[in-house]
């Protein structure tokens, strides 16, 4: 029988791309979105979910049971993104970053590890970010919400070994998506003493978005995952100089490693 995918946010982006390349490899998958209706033309079936609203996850996951008996794979891809001075990001919009990229992640798997511990077998996938394993400036929020979801799954897959329910990290660095259209920005402030560092720095980021790689790279890189008889905990997927700052990091003394962000973002 053909394994059972649901990707959340699987209607436009990095999970439109996993979605349409698991099916043209012979899964059964079903994406989600807050507004399904929008897209009557996705190649695959889109079910109504909203990351931060638990019982639009219950009747999503109930949905998919209801045609399939099993979830084999969640690909849990629903993320925002969000700039700004952490000063200046309001209380609100970094709670909202948070309820979306930490614990809607968080209770959509809990939504379903029933059905994974009846099966005896279940693979998440969680979709991070890079940026995840650093603060990075004017995207502190952003860091931390997909950093905290890097720790989680560590210890998340400790608990679960006992259930042979696998789950993994990926982490994309800059693709070629629609992301920051969907990004909350912090206003650029006339009056900001960060006015003119952010301004940059937000030109910047989007830049980097619009020259991004192929997201069909992320879409090969999770088809391979699933393919895997023992995923690893963490995986990179991005241009060779931002999953090398993830080493830098690692092996450099904190000051030096600070000096090379603030370089490379012109601080």
């Amino acid at each position: 029988m053909s394994k059972v995918v649901l990707i959340t946010g699987g209607s436009s982006g990095i999970g439109k791309s996993v979605g349409e390349f698991l099916k043209a490899e012979g899964f059964k998958v079903y994406g989600t979105s807050r507004n399904p209706e929008n897209y009557p033309e996705s190649k695959f079936p889109i079910v109504a979910l909203d990351v931060t609203k638990p019982e639009t996850i219950s009747s999503c996951i109930s949905e998919v049971l209801s045609k399939e008996s099993k979830i084999d794979v969640l690909v849990n891809n629903a993320g925002a993104g969000i700039t700004g001075p952490i000063e200046e990001i309001p209380d609100t919009e970094i709670k909202r970053n948070f309820e979306t990229n930490l614990f809607g992640p968080i209770n959509v798997i809990k939504g379903v590890l029933p059905t994974m511990r009846s099966q005896n077998s279940g693979l998440i996938i969680n979709v991070t970010s890079i940026a995840g394993y650093m603060g990075l400036p004017y995207r502190g929020v952003y860091s931390a919400s997909k950093g905290a979801l890097e720790l989680i799954t560590e210890a998340f897959r400790m608990e679960l070994k006992d259930f042979n329910i696998h789950m993994s990290n990926v982490a994309p660095g800059d693709f070629a998506t629609n992301i920051a259209a969907g990004r909350y920005h912090a206003p650029v402030l006339a009056n900001s003493p960060y006015k003119e560092k952010y301004g940059n720095s937000l030109k910047m980021m989007n830049e980097h978005v619009d020259s991004g790689k192929d997201p069909k790279q992320m879409a090969k890189a999770i088809f391979k995952i699933i393919q895997t008889k023992k995923p690893r905990t963490h995986y990179k997927v991005g241009a060779f100089i931002q999953k090398f700052s993830i080493v830098l990091k690692r092996i450099l003394p904190d000051t030096v490693y600070e000096k090379l962000l603030m370089k490379h973002y012109k601080l």
